[in-house]
């Protein structure tokens, strides 16, 4: 048990801060640009995965060549995770949401194909069903009914869509696999998803918003990005001791949470679809964290 709760604890602890971090930018998106997202969050995981490198140190002698694969694969895993954000905001602004961020909650199956192909990484049946319990309710939670106002001015957003699905989970895929070569550990990994997010989504942020008024609505932008920074923090920790298949299904359930921040502080309320997708989500965590 106390196994399971290593990793288990600090997936669940990225599952709540995703989720209301995605509920306040639901609350802000009418004000806060997307770009301007990507900027602040680049600038909140520096701040938080800085300050943890910071108080727990690092054991990756920068000077040893057998440190260099962990160094190149960890960095080139964030560098796709925020690539993959950028292509998800590219087909959101030539897409239909409805689709779009449907779509974008099953990439948590990509990383549970990826472990299986390429790191032999095998679930208990039941933990299997838990996943796809997890997935679907995920998926089914993200729905929105489409606006019948909005057009699709253009097809592109598909394979920017489905690119950014294979990133995401190719993306995890790695950062399971990083942990296996010599000398890797959480800080050095937390620096890596800094420079990995500069490299990409920080470029992208500082690209599309304007430089006047960058640091307009500070704390509308910044806070739900640092929420999402400790989730990926507790993503990197979660991830060195559970098996990949089932952190990030687990990490990725956000969606549940994200609606009852909608229930309780949107007053939004849930339709038939979305109490069965609550129900399917819990059953997934439950069959999923069992052993």
């Amino acid at each position: 048990m106390g196994s399971t709760l290593a990793w288990l604890l600090p997936a669940l602890g990225a599952f709540f801060h995703y989720g209301v971090g995605q509920g306040l930018v639901k609350k802000y998106a009418d004000s806060v640009p997307p770009a301007r997202f990507c900027f602040f969050l680049v600038l909140a995981k520096s701040v938080v995965n800085l300050g943890f490198f910071a108080v727990e140190g690092s054991a990756v002698p920068l000077g040893d060549p057998a440190s260099l694969p962990f160094l190149a694969v960890g960095f080139l895993a964030y560098f796709l995770d925020g690539a993959a954000w950028v292509l998800y905001f590219e087909s959101v602004v030539c897409g239909p949401i409805t689709i779009v961020g449907t779509l974008s909650a099953a990439y948590p199956a990509f990383t549970v194909l990826f472990a299986r192909l390429f790191l032999a990484e095998a679930l208990l049946p039941w933990q299997y069903v838990g996943v796809a319990l997890l997935v679907l309710g995920c998926v089914g939670l993200s729905y929105s009914p489409a606006d019948p106002s909005a057009g699709t001015q253009s097809r592109r957003w598909i394979p920017l869509a489905a690119t950014a699905l294979v990133l995401w989970g190719g993306a995890q895929t790695l950062v399971k696999y990083a942990y296996g070569l010599p000398h890797a550990d959480e800080a050095g990994l937390a620096v890596l998803n800094t420079l990995g997010g500069m490299a990409s989504l920080g470029l992208y942020g500082w690209f599309k918003t304007p430089r006047h008024g960058l640091f307009k609505r500070f704390a509308a932008s910044f806070v739900p990005m640092a929420l999402m920074a400790v989730g990926d923090l507790l993503v990197i920790v979660a991830s060195r001791r559970g098996p990949i298949s089932l952190v990030t299904p687990i990490s990725g359930a956000y969606p549940l949470v994200t609606v009852g921040f909608a229930y309780v502080f949107l007053n939004e309320r849930l339709n038939a679809l979305q109490w069965l997708c609550v129900l399917s989500v819990l059953a997934g965590m439950t069959l999923g964290s069992s052993s």
